[in-house]
């Protein structure tokens, strides 16, 4: 369900300061609870934030806690921190807090489905998160009524098939007004036909782009990068020299027994 907009002023703290705050000399659970107390009461994040100290003590994770708490969290917020979460992936979970403060700030200032959509959407393509189970996510936002819900899942099975802007466009009042009526519910305005219809054939985030300067609607942090290639290659380098010599003293093992001498220099008259 939608939330009041002082619910998503706190969260949009919450994520801002939890991000702000890891890698000091505290636990996880402890941020929690500190921010517990730094939050509007009146709100019932509190609440929420008990809960997620709770789960987090037995499961490890923030996602399994916003899943059950799925009437206050969306299922995009929960699916971008189980991403942040998995140990195979390389979804920075300090990006994840950034994005959902940017969501909650752009929700608290009065959202359209449209704005809401661009931003979720480009979160998924920008940091590669899976289109299907993450449009999946997109599509149980309560912010949408059945149109939306039904492009969602049309845009779920053509997406990689079909240009995004094509998809926006043939949904847009500026189809309606250059082709005639169009069969289904006109979902974005001329505005976004018109930069769509501009954008065709291009990459998908130059669309983003230009949504966001012509219409304000709000922008995905970028990804942060790792380091460079030059800085890995020596840490590389070590770690393949100690694991060459472990190698060889245990070859040395299997032959007979290590020859310690050759790990000490000649030793020197009068020592």
């Amino acid at each position: 369900m939608l939330l009041d907009r002082e619910e998503y002023i706190e969260q949009a703290y919450m994520f801002r300061t939890l991000a702000e705050r890891l890698g000091q000399s505290m636990s996880t659970q402890e941020l929690l609870v500190s921010l517990r107390q730094e939050v509007l009461a009146t709100t019932r994040l509190p609440m929420a934030l008990e809960f997620m100290s709770q789960e987090l003590r037995l499961t490890g994770g923030f996602a399994t806690a916003m899943d059950r708490l799925g009437h206050y969290f969306t299922p995009f917020q929960t699916y971008v921190v189980g991403e942040a979460e998995r140990h195979e992936g390389r979804f920075d979970f300090r990006v994840a807090l950034d994005i959902l403060r940017r969501d909650a700030e752009y929700r608290a200032e009065g959202p359209t489905p449209q704005g809401v959509f661009l931003f979720q959407f480009e979160t998924l393509c920008r940091n590669r998160l899976g289109y299907d189970a993450g449009l999946a996510a997109v599509g149980g936002d309560p912010l949408y009524d059945e149109p939306w819900r039904d492009w969602i899942k049309t845009v779920r099975r053509q997406v990689g098939l079909v240009d995004m802007a094509d998809m926006i466009y043939v949904r847009s009042a500026h189809y309606a007004k250059t082709q005639g009526p169009p069969e289904k519910p006109v979902l974005f305005g001329e505005k976004e036909g018109q930069i769509a219809l501009a954008n065709r054939r291009k990459d998908p985030l130059f669309l983003f782009s230009a949504l966001q300067r012509h219409l304000g609607y709000p922008a995905v942090p970028k990804p942060k990068h790792g380091p460079s290639t030059e800085s890995l290659v020596p840490a590389l380098q070590r770690k393949v020299d100690r694991l060459e010599t472990r190698l060889k003293l245990l070859e040395e093992e299997l032959r007979g027994g290590i020859n310690i001498s050759r790990f000490f220099g000649p030793k020197e008259e009068g020592k």
